[in-house]
């Protein structure tokens, strides 16, 4: 009895004082319960701090390229380009050759009263590497074969123009052909655009008949650019390391 008149009086009190200092009154074993609710509010509301994965993409297959004017054996090149000026070819700058490379060649083979027969190849070689605030290799490469089709179709002043795949060329390969005119000749036109896993081959082509000579025939020149299309594939990946 004595207790719970002296607890009764400690209540009394504490309601005479004025209501911002009420939560200091309460008893022991309510500031108990009320610090454990407070340190559990703090825990649940703490931000997670666990760190998220890193997005990861696969490896590019291909590490490096091969010499753009070495991409073509000597016998191609006399097919494709007959008394090529110079067998070498004409390769072209880049800042970064293991990531691209481009490479040409022409010839004037002069037949007499039968005129001249020209032809002028070009072939660009691109690699990708993966990225993961990108995407891997292969995604990127096959996203710039892509671009190289619709470039190809759009050529300005191209007539006559067809697109059709090519099977047996690397992963994927697609063959626009066209024709155009230029200085009053007519020129058969042939690209050739293969994607091997990272890496995308593009192959110009064409040819055309100068001085009286007969405009070659875009059937030939499409079966020439899709023998060197595969050439240039093969020695593609035996540039993997």
């Amino acid at each position: 009895m004595h207790r719970s008149a002296k607890r009764l009086a400690s209540l009394l009190t504490c309601a005479a004082v004025p209501a911002l200092l009420v939560a200091g009154c309460s008893g022991s074993d309510s500031d108990s319960s009320g610090d454990a609710s407070a340190s559990a509010s703090s825990a649940s509301s703490a931000p997670s701090r666990a760190a998220s994965p890193s997005p990861t993409v696969a490896p590019a297959k291909f590490k490096q390229l091969p010499n753009p004017c070495e991409v073509f054996s000597k016998d191609a090149l006399k097919q494709l380009v007959p008394k090529v000026k110079d067998a070498a070819g004409e390769r072209g700058r880049s800042s970064d050759s293991a990531s691209h490379g481009t490479c040409s060649w022409n010839s004037s083979d002069e037949q007499g009263v039968d005129g001249t027969q020209f032809r002028w190849l070009g072939v660009a070689l691109q690699r990708y590497d993966s990225d993961p605030g990108i995407g891997s290799a292969d995604k990127r490469a096959t996203n710039y074969y892509a671009k190289q089709i619709a470039a190809a179709k759009a050529t300005p002043g191209a007539e006559k123009l067809k697109a059709a795949t090519t099977s047996g060329t690397g992963d994927e390969a697609t063959a626009i052909t066209y024709d155009a005119k230029k200085d009053g000749n007519d020129y058969r036109n042939t690209t050739v655009i293969t994607r091997l896993s990272n890496v995308v081959i593009t192959i110009n082509y064409n040819g055309a008949g100068l001085a009286g000579a007969d405009t070659p025939k875009g059937e030939d020149l499409l079966k020439a650019a899709q023998a060197a299309a595969k050439e240039a594939v093969a020695t593609t990946a035996k540039a993997k390391p």
